[in-house]
């Protein structure tokens, strides 16, 4: 009869741990090794950190502040440049928010772009009065179109049956009437509005 080798039992077969390598590479971390804390070393490490303070104590707060101030005053701007009519109270509210911390800053932005729809219906236009004063400069200049020039004239009159339009709106009414005297007598051309101006 043949005789089979034995075979050893499938849990005897001896394995490799990887225990030594975990601890060698433990042992390579935790050893020392040289290390500078920076490039600069005596004096001209005291100097730099002198500087670094300056930095950061005098030039950052500056720079914060500025940032600051400029994104606070943007619901101004913004109503500004929209010729918004309230755009003085927008300014003060602005100025509150620096005294409440930012909490008013939100109001400001929403009011400076929504449309004063309730101040229209009250005063007969959506308009600050620095926008009749820019355009009835530029009416006197004669820049400005026969269209724009009647829409503004309809404006202004409107202010003046309800009894809202100031001693320098009533200026500037005068000045798009002259203006359209003249050139209903052909003294003055109508300007005409180039393709990019039509455009914008």
């Amino acid at each position: 009869m043949r005789r089979t080798p034995d075979r050893a039992p499938s849990g005897s077969r001896c394995r490799a741990r990887p225990v030594p390598t975990i601890a060698t590479l433990l042992a390579c971390i935790a050893a020392p090794g040289v290390a500078h804390a920076s490039f600069l070393q005596g004096d001209a490490l005291d100097t730099m950190a002198d500087v670094m303070s300056y930095v950061v104590l005098v030039l950052v707060p500056v720079l914060a502040i500025a940032l600051f101030w400029l994104v606070h005053v943007m619901p101004e701007k913004i109503a500004e440049k929209r010729h918004h009519p309230q755009k003085d109270a927008i300014h003060t509210l602005c100025l509150l928010s620096l005294a409440f911390g930012g909490l008013l800053w939100p109001l400001a932005w929403l009011w400076a772009y929504t449309r004063p729809v309730a101040y229209k219906l009250a005063f007969g236009t959506e308009k600050h009065e620095d926008f009749f004063i820019e355009h009835g400069e530029l009416a006197h200049s004669d820049a400005l179109e026969d269209e724009h020039m009647d829409h503004l004239l309809g404006e202004l009159d409107t202010l003046e049956s309800r009894g809202s339009l100031t001693p320098e709106l009533r200026r500037v009414r005068a000045s798009l009437i002259a203006s359209r005297q003249r050139r209903a007598a052909g003294e003055v051309p109508s300007p005409v509005l180039s393709p990019e101006a039509g455009a914008a």
